[in-house]
């Protein structure tokens, strides 16, 4: 029969969980899409019920369409969006807006209403802040806590549980209220290298009372990644799941955190060992993370970290990002009169418009290599959720340079180019930020959606000038799930072990050289003078 590990998977817009076996070869996955509630005010809100809902479904449809014994599942792991779910003392779900609504108890991680929350706290100069590049984002936890005691009162204060998605995961799984130090530490302000929170900073921005009872509400206990959680999957969410009473459960992650897990290990095509120090996990879907393993604390201006053990034990995580990607592609084409009609023929033939945009591109061009050169006259910054990393500047916004009166299909490709260019860009300006502090950056491991697209990865090559590696499953972040439950189970003894026993890579693709660097050294130079533009104009008020 075999032994299996699953890994479930929270996005932005579905759940999903996949089956493994102990080679790390998927069997079988399953999603559900997930509901999101949008309101004025930078509003985004879902449901804690909906999404196990989804975990749910999904999980019974991925072992069915595995044909396995839910016997022979050993182990299981979470991860999820870095959302906040509020839950009173029962574990029922709180209204966390104005819609009053109780099972909108979600504030979704691109829930923007806490700008002004996080731009108080940072004008404080807080010691912790250090660990968030310096500035902390209101995409992070403790400005919508803030926001929530200040405009919603009686729900801060009826508020049992203050959970990131991944631990109520976990949670609802398990019953255990032991937090991963990788949500804790990343989202939340926790110092897991003196395993410690910092009481003087919760006072100091107005949030007292969650020091007042040892942190119980946000958590006491902290566990490292992929410790075994209470005494497994408790009996009604084993038969919710379709799995045994029992089944151990890790310590969860965050999505792009799993998503490193399942790649940060991996060896070469031929066996050759990749140096954890020396890679970029891109992670790449709706935003984009970019994980960087260090064994030393270095603090880099505009990027998230340094987190102790929050991907990894025992080694600093540096986490940049940009805070649209996948989103900020599909936006950018919309705007191009002629989307309908190109999003018509991609229909037809069965397959997405970037897909169709892709092959347009590269026959246009004759080849990957060349298309780049589609995009000269025309330069993309995709911020249109601001900058995360490296300049910590939520209010950035989107700028296209070079736009005519052209209106033909030709010019929506070139603008698919353009818009390509400036997602590769906004990463070289992380990875660029991060080598001038020291860091020994060679392999961009790619992962995502995204990361199958054979130009993107081109593009991505020749702009950073690194090489590029793609890992042999096209589902990563579930892999890292699945890791995390195999070593909860005793199967492998730690992260590191479990990766390179479960993960590897498929390919690896080098920077050209010549014309096309040249060609992306100029755009690259034009992206950054937009980004400045954008800066001036806002300061114009």
């Amino acid at each position: 029969m075999g032994h299996h590990f699953i890994g479930v998977d929270v996005g932005t817009g579905s759940a999903r969980a996949g089956v493994f076996d102990e080679t790390g070869k998927l069997i079988a996955a399953a999603k559900q899409d997930l509901t999101i509630w949008r309101e004025e005010g930078d509003i985004v809100e879902q449901s804690s019920n909906n999404i196990w809902a989804a975990i749910c479904y999904s999980t019974k449809a991925a072992v069915k369409k595995a044909g396995i014994d839910p016997a022979s599942v050993k182990g299981l792991g979470f991860d999820a969006t870095c959302s906040l779910v509020v839950l009173d003392g029962e574990g029922a779900p709180l209204a966390v807006g104005p819609s009053e609504d109780p099972e909108r108890n979600i504030m979704v991680w691109m829930d923007h209403r806490a700008m002004e929350q996080a731009n108080r706290i940072n004008a404080g100069g807080h010691d912790v802040l250090k660990y968030v590049g310096g500035r902390i984002s209101p995409e992070m936890e403790t400005p919508k806590l803030l926001w929530l005691k200040e405009n919603r009162p009686d729900i801060f204060a009826k508020a049992a549980h203050f959970f990131d998605l991944a631990d109520f995961l976990s949670w609802r799984a398990t019953g255990s209220k032991v937090r991963s130090v990788c949500t804790v530490t990343c989202k939340w302000t926790y110092l897991a290298h003196e395993k410690r929170w910092d009481a003087d900073y919760f006072r100091a921005i107005g949030l007292e009372e969650l020091v007042d009872d040892n942190f119980a509400r946000i958590g006491s206990e902290v566990a490292d990644i992929a410790t075994p959680l209470g005494e497994g999957l408790s009996a009604a969410a084993a038969e919710e799941l379709g799995l045994l009473a029992g089944t151990p459960v890790g310590a969860s992650l965050i999505d792009a955190h799993c998503g490193g897990v399942g790649t940060f290990a991996c060896r070469g095509p031929n066996g050759e060992d990749l140096p954890p120090e020396t890679q970029m996990a891109l992670i790449m879907g709706t935003s984009a993370c970019a994980m960087t393993l260090a064994k030393d604390a270095n603090f880099v201006d505009g990027v998230w970290g340094p987190y102790f053990g929050a991907m990894v034990p025992g080694y600093w995580l540096l986490e940049g990002g940009q805070s649209a990607y996948g989103a900020a592609l599909d936006h950018l084409l919309t705007l191009h009169p002629a989307h309908a009609g190109m999003k018509e023929k991609a229909e037809k033939e069965g397959i997405a418009l970037p897909v169709y945009l892709e092959h347009r591109a590269i026959e246009k061009a004759g080849s990957a290599e060349e298309a780049a050169k589609l995009s000269r006259d025309i330069h993309v910054v995709p911020e249109f959720l601001g900058n995360r990393a490296p300049y910590a500047d939520p209010q950035a916004t989107a700028v296209i340079s070079g736009l005519t009166l052209d209106a033909s299909e030709d010019s929506f490709i070139r603008l698919y180019v353009a818009g390509l260019c400036g997602l590769c860009y906004g990463t070289r300006q992380i990875i660029e930020a991060e080598k001038a502090k020291g860091l020994p950056l060679e392999t961009l491991v790619v992962s995502g959606g995204a990361a199958q697209s054979a130009l993107l990865r081109r593009i991505l090559s020749d702009a950073t000038g690194m090489k590029v590696a793609l890992p042999e499953t096209a589902e990563p972040v579930l892999l890292g799930g699945a890791i995390i439950g195999a070593v909860a189970g005793g199967y492998h003894d730690d992260l590191r072990s479990g990766a390179e026993k479960m993960s590897k890579i498929r390919e690896i693709m080098s920077p050209a050289a010549g014309e096309i660097t040249k060609l992306h050294d100029k755009k690259f130079e034009a992206f950054a003078l937009l980004q400045e533009t954008d800066r001036k104009i806002r300061k114009l008020g």
